[in-house]
Formats: C-alpha cells, sequence, structure tokens
C-alpha cells in the first residue's frame, strides 16, 4: 500500500514510465535468459558464434550509451524512448523469425541499440519529472525493474513449452505495447533548440571534473553488482551442489527490493548528512557482501547449510545497491546544465557498463586463479576491496563538497530557453552545484515529455 501510494503522488507520466519499466524488465527476461540455449540446442550454433551474437548485443547497447544520451537531451526524451522500445519491438521479432546468422546479428545489435536509447532516456525523464522527489521516484523505479525481473524468467519459462518463437514474440508484443502507450499517454511538449554541437556538450560533461570523479569512484558499485550473476551463483552452487540455490538467492534479493527499497530511500532522505554519505555507505555494506560467503568458500564436502552464508552476503550486496542506487541516480543531473542531463547519463552508463565488464573478467580471472592454486577466498577478498576503495573514493569526494548534496528542483517549462550564448554563457561545469542549482532549471530546457 506504501508503494502504490507513493506511485499516485507523482504525474501521471512518471507513472507511465514506471509500468514502462515493470514492461521492459519483463519482456527482456521473458527472452534473453534463453536466448544462448536457443542458439547452441535449437540452432546447432557453436560457442564462438553465441558469444558472438550476445556480445554485440551488449556491445551496441554500452557504446551507444552516450549517443542515446545526447539524443534525449537535443530530439526529445519522449521520442528517444518511443522509437527505443520500437526497435526493441523490432529485434525481439527477429530472434522469433531469424535463423541465419546475418538476421541474429541484426536482432542483437537492434535489441542492444535500443537499450542505449531508452535507458538514459527514461532516467532523464524521471529526473526532470520527479522534481524534488527525485530519489523516491529511483527508489520506485528500482521496485518496478525488479519485479519486472522477477516476472519476465517465470514467464519465459512458462512459454518456452509453446517454443522460442512463442517465448521471443510475446517478448516482442510487450515492447509493442509499450511503444503504443508512450506514444498516446506521454506528454509532447516542444523541444527547444540548442546551442552549440553535439561533440561540445560531451566536451561540457567529459570536462566536469567532479562528474568524472564520482563516476570513476562508482565503478564498484557496478563491479560488485555484476557479481549477482557471476561469482555469488558460483558460490551458492559451490557451497550446496545444488543448481537450484541461485534461484534461492535471486528471489531472496528481489523479496528484498520490493518490502525495503522504498521506506529505506525514504528513512535515509529525511535524516539527511548529505546524499554522498549514503552511497559511501551503500558501497561499503555491498562490500560487506562478500565477507560471509568468503568463510566457506574452499570448506570441503557440500551442504545445504553452508547456502546461509551466500545467502546473507547476497542480502547485504543488496542492501548496499538498494542504499545507494536511489540517491546515484539523483545526484547525476544535478552535476551540470539541466539541458545536459541525458548526456550525463549517458556517458555514466557507460562507465558503468566498462566497469562491469572489467569487473566480470578480473573476477573471473581471480576465480580461474583460486581453482588452480588457491586460496578460495582470493576473487571475494578482490570484490571486498573493490567496493571498500570505491567507498573510500566516494566518502573522499563528499567531504572535499565535490558532489551537489542538494536535490536539483525543477518546474515545469513554459517557453522554450531562447537564450543567446555569446550573451549568457553556460554555467561553469566545474562550479559547485549547489550553488548553480538556483541558475539552471533542470527541465528548462525540457524534451517532448
Amino acid at each position: 500500500m506504501r508503494t502504490l501510494a507513493a506511485v499516485r503522488g507523482f504525474p501521471p507520466a512518471v507513472r507511465l514510465l514506471l509500468i514502462n519499466q515493470l514492461g521492459v524488465n519483463t519482456g527482456f527476461y521473458v527472452l534473453i535468459p534463453y536466448l544462448a540455449t536457443h542458439l547452441t540446442d535449437d540452432l546447432g550454433m557453436s560457442a564462438a558464434l553465441v558469444g558472438l551474437v550476445l556480445g554485440l548485443r551488449n556491445l551496441s547497447q554500452q557504446g551507444m550509451f552516450l549517443i542515446g544520451g545526447s539524443a534525449a537531451d537535443r530530439l526529445g526524451a519522449r521520442g528517444v524512448i518511443i522509437a527505443g522500445c520500437g526497435l526493441r519491438t523490432l529485434g525481439f521479432a527477429l530472434f522469433a523469425f531469424g535463423d541465419a546468422l546475418p538476421v541474429l546479428i541484426a536482432a542483437s545489435v537492434l535489441s542492444g541499440l535500443a537499450g542505449a536509447l531508452f535507458n538514459p532516456a527514461v532516467r532523464t525523464y524521471v529526473a526532470q519529472e520527479s522534481g524534488d522527489r527525485k530519489a523516491e521516484a529511483f527508489a520506485l523505479f528500482n521496485v518496478f525493474a525488479t519485479a519486472g525481473a522477477l516476472l519476465g524468467p517465470l514467464l519465459g519459462s512458462l512459454l518456452l513449452f509453446g517454443g522460442f518463437r512463442v517465448a521471443a514474440l510475446t517478448a516482442a508484443g510487450v515492447f509493442a505495447v509499450l511503444t503504443v502507450a508512450q506514444a498516446v499517454v506521454l506528454p509532447a511538449r516542444a523541444v527547444p533548440r540548442p546551442a552549440g554541437s553535439v561533440l561540445g556538450d560531451w566536451r561540457e560533461v567529459a570536462g566536469n571534473r567532479r562528474f568524472v570523479a564520482f563516476a570513476l569512484a562508482m565503478v564498484g558499485m557496478y563491479g560488485m553488482e555484476s557479481q549477482l550473476y557471476l561469482l555469488l551463483p558460483h558460490a551458492a552452487r559451490q557451497a550446496t551442489g545444488w543448481a537450484g540455490a541461485v534461484g534461492l538467492l535471486f528471489a531472496a534479493g528481489t523479496l528484498a527490493n520490493l518490502l525495503f527499497q522504498l521506506r529505506l530511500t525514504h528513512r535515509l532522505s529525511a535524516r539527511g548528512g548529505g546524499r554522498g554519505r549514503w552511497i559511501a555507505a551503500g558501497l561499503a555494506v555491498s562490500a560487506l557482501g562478500f565477507v560471509p560467503p568468503m568463510l566457506v568458500a574452499g570448506a570441503a564436502g557440500e551442504h545445504p547449510g553452508r547456502l546461509l552464508p551466500v545467502l546473507a552476503g547476497a542480502l547485504l550486496l543488496h542492501l548496499g545497491l538498494m542504499t545507494a542506487g536511489p540517491f546515484v541516480m539523483e545526484l547525476i543531473p544535478a552535476f551540470g546544465r539541466g539541458e545536459l542531463t541525458g548526456t550525463f547519463y549517458g556517458l555514466f552508463y557507460a562507465v558503468s557498463g566498462v566497469a562491469a565488464a572489467g569487473a566480470g573478467a578480473g573476477v573471473g580471472w581471480a576465480m580461474d586463479t583460486a581453482t588452480r592454486t588457491g586460496p578460495a577466498w582470493f576473487p571475494y577478498a578482490c570484490c571486498t576491496g573493490l567496493g571498500f576503495v570505491s567507498a573510500a573514493a566516494v566518502a573522499r569526494l563528499h567531504r572535499r563538497r565535490f558532489l551537489p548534496d542538494a536535490p536539483v528542483t525543477a518546474e515545469a517549462p513554459t517557453v522554450p530557453d531562447t537564450r543567446d550564448p555569446d550573451r549568457d554563457p553556460d554555467p561553469d561545469p566545474c562550479a559547485d552545484a549547489a550553488s548553480a542549482a538556483p541558475n539552471r532549471d533542470p527541465r528548462s530546457l525540457s524534451e517532448t515529455r
């Protein structure tokens, strides 16, 4: 009931985007977890070709986040969101009907490009529509996303009884419905003519020392989060000898998110003390999540009771992510001009994607090293160290006042901004966001919402 009441307090556009995220994750997880099996078992593709198809999807998404963010700033988030969902519809439909490698590659690239478009655009829209309730909006965003991530695999496993094509067409249908709903419901507003070039926008964001320092400090968060799909499932299987133990990890994390995300964000927001303080605390808690499974790593034999430390670690990791995540999303647009909100999100997601990939490779190497030469605790210690380094970096930025503590309050735009850039220059991208906030409205150069 608390969640529903919070949702009703937001504008209709934000409510639609929350439902949109539920649908996005539902449609995504209906298909993607079963794609590799389809490519190998149904189509007889080699592991190398499967890796190529899946890797191209990740590459096209991670590599295009910055472009998607700039498109949201310059073309309007509404249109970019609709275009992204439309491309995802087409990509998933191609997976349903495509057996040839060129078609599968096209489907993979289109699906990844779709994510690169609507991920920063949706967050831009939510940030600009939620005013000074950004943290609460992104907490709800996480709740709806988690619910979709739980519903999608369950629905996909049922649909697979009718074959992969049925599951893929259902996923495409979900995105088709979302495309139509956004075209009908999301308000259409004029997009003001942007000043300067896209490259100029990129230079401004990349030259914002405070933002870049924050993005680099946050690599630990996404590096640790990626271990929900690599190291911790490995730990659960190794401790119990039961493949189903992985499902319990995901179920526990999902339940914790649904029950506690919103109230946790409310309480921390009310306590104050600066967003950086809670982000650093969340990173430290996530780092501690790798300690319990470290204690049973390499233990002789398999026993169901050894799942408890792994489960405790997963819950600590989720608790840390729930603590930090909404405040991270809240702070990103406060680092610079509201006109570049999408570009800030795009660059941040590009950096986090590289961090997740690098952490996956590094932890994989540590796991191989532990298997060959020991000790078994080595990969967990690496993750703990990464988390504490990241927490310390954010805490240092907070102490040095590099982080904009105050949420940016947004008001609805009335007319496009027609400032002459020669007479009213853009603010210094390294200027303190708190002092700049009264002079800029992050929705004044709004997109088509």
